[in-house]
């Protein structure tokens, strides 16, 4: 019980990460705002990381493997980041967070390339949470709107990066590559605004709590629970509670944004969280569930 308390306060303050980058861009631009959260996230993490060398636990196989994790992992969030950030100036923060939440589905599918085993009720999943999509961002005219898009594309990228994390800390320390992707990632951001951006440093000042809670909050301290939540808890089971950060995205846009709703979206989000939730529970427990209606029956 615990655990999943942890887990649902994680997913909190994942959900309301989506509001605090949308107060963000009040103050600066995407790729400025990315930059200096990835940043500041990996500075948050140094005592972490101090922490467990201190204890030996971290492990790296060699330099060759773990710079190339860092790469690869690095350049994959930032491509997902800049599609969700750059993403929020088109849609709400709801919107956001429904439809970054499709990588819970999106990864089995894509872990079909890779020969993962993927079950029905994924597909199943899959077809409600399309569904539900259809009815959330799709427009009577059938387009779809740009920052739904470029969530959509955003959420792709976030499944390759859930797998790439699968494979690269298998060799070396979760703890250390998550500081060394958050370091290039902020790297990557930064390099493209000073490009493409203009910021001035009272923005920078002016922006300090959007920055701080997502740099801080969502990215060092939520990834420490994560750690010690998801110890002895079933992979799966920890991913239905985290996918609820989509619902508390929806209250936070509400709540700080005053941003609103229609029965239209509001029927989309559902279908597209019974979707997620039916993606993670296996089509054994749903038979399983329903075993003791059966036995009274017969």
């Amino acid at each position: 019980m615990p655990a999943n308390i942890l887990l649902l306060f994680i997913a909190a303050i994942w959900g309301l990460g989506f509001v605090a980058q949308s107060l963000g861009m009040d103050h600066l631009s995407p790729f400025m705002f990315n930059g200096l959260r990835f940043l500041i996230g990996a500075i948050s993490l140094l005592p972490l990381v101090f922490f467990f060398h201190r204890r030996g636990k971290i492990k790296i196989e060699s330099r060759g493997s773990l710079l190339l994790g860092s790469l690869t992992l690095g350049v994959l969030l930032f491509i997902a980041a800049s599609f969700q950030q750059v993403g929020l100036l088109y849609t709400t923060a709801a919107n956001a967070g429904f439809i970054t939440g499709l990588y819970i589905i999106l990864v089995p599918i894509l872990g079909l390339m890779l020969k993962h085993k993927t079950g029905i009720n994924t597909w199943i999943g899959c077809a409600v949470a399309v569904f539900g999509l259809y009815f959330l961002s799709i427009k009577e005219d059938f387009t779809i709107g740009y920052g739904d898009a470029l969530q959509l594309i955003g959420a792709l990228f976030w499944a390759m990066h859930i797998l790439a994390v699968d494979h690269f800390t298998r060799k070396n320390s979760a703890i250390l590559l998550a500081k060394l992707q958050f370091l290039m990632c902020g790297l990557l951001s930064l390099m493209v605004s000073t490009g493409l951006e203009i910021t001035q440093i009272e923005n920078v000042a002016a922006a300090w709590a959007p920055l701080a809670f997502s740099g801080i909050v969502s990215v060092g301290i939520a990834y420490t629970l994560q750690l010690v939540a998801q110890k002895g808890v079933n992979p799966a089971h920890a991913a239905i509670i985290l996918s609820l950060e989509a619902v508390f995205a929806a209250i936070g846009g509400i709540i700080f944004l005053g941003e609103d709703m229609d029965g239209r979206a509001l029927f989309g989000c559902g279908l597209m969280l019974f979707g997620m939730l039916v993606s993670q529970i296996p089509l054994k427990y749903w038979i399983k569930s329903q075993s003791p209606q059966l036995e009274l029956g017969n």
